[in-house]
């Protein structure tokens, strides 16, 4: 994939392989993972807003706590998050308060993406910290599985 490289397009995978499990809980489909400046996965997350009734139980916050609880510490300096669908507001600011070096997402939202789509907060003015972002690797995927699922959600 252009611009991507294979360790990007294996954890991409990675994500979507949760963004499937949601999928099959009747949750929105959408999956998350964090890796660490080693490269190494320390946080995974999937929608789980309906399970855990919670309305942040987002997978890219799932994923940032997970991650946070494996470096010891709320600041992920140096780590990257991979997340099948555009971060809304809340997952960009929680990813800029914990220093996330990096967001790769595959879907963008046109309706609630902080990253560029209706917002960017991940490179705001007046924030003290701005997060590199990269997106559309295995966009396809990751839209045709949203798609499928609200169609099913509409029959």
């Amino acid at each position: 994939m252009h611009g991507f490289s294979e360790k990007d397009c294996e954890f991409m995978r990675l994500a979507l392989e949760e963004a499937k499990k949601a999928y099959e809980e009747d949750e929105v489909p959408v999956g998350a993972v964090v890796v660490s400046p080693e490269g190494e996965v320390i946080g995974r997350g999937r929608n789980r807003m309906i399970q855990l009734l919670d309305p942040t139980a987002h997978a890219e916050i799932l994923a940032l706590r997970e991650a946070a609880k494996a470096l010891g510490n709320y600041r992920l300096i140096g780590c990257r998050i991979y997340v099948t669908l555009e971060p809304c507001a809340m997952c960009a600011y929680a990813m800029v308060l914990a220093r996330v070096e990096e967001v790769i997402f595959a879907a963008s939202d046109p309706k609630t993406g902080a990253c560029g789509s209706v917002l960017n907060l991940l490179n705001y003015k007046t924030f003290n910290h701005r997060i590199k972002v990269r997106s559309g690797l295995f966009q396809k995927e990751a839209a045709g599985l949203l798609k499928k699922f609200f169609l099913q959600k509409r029959h």
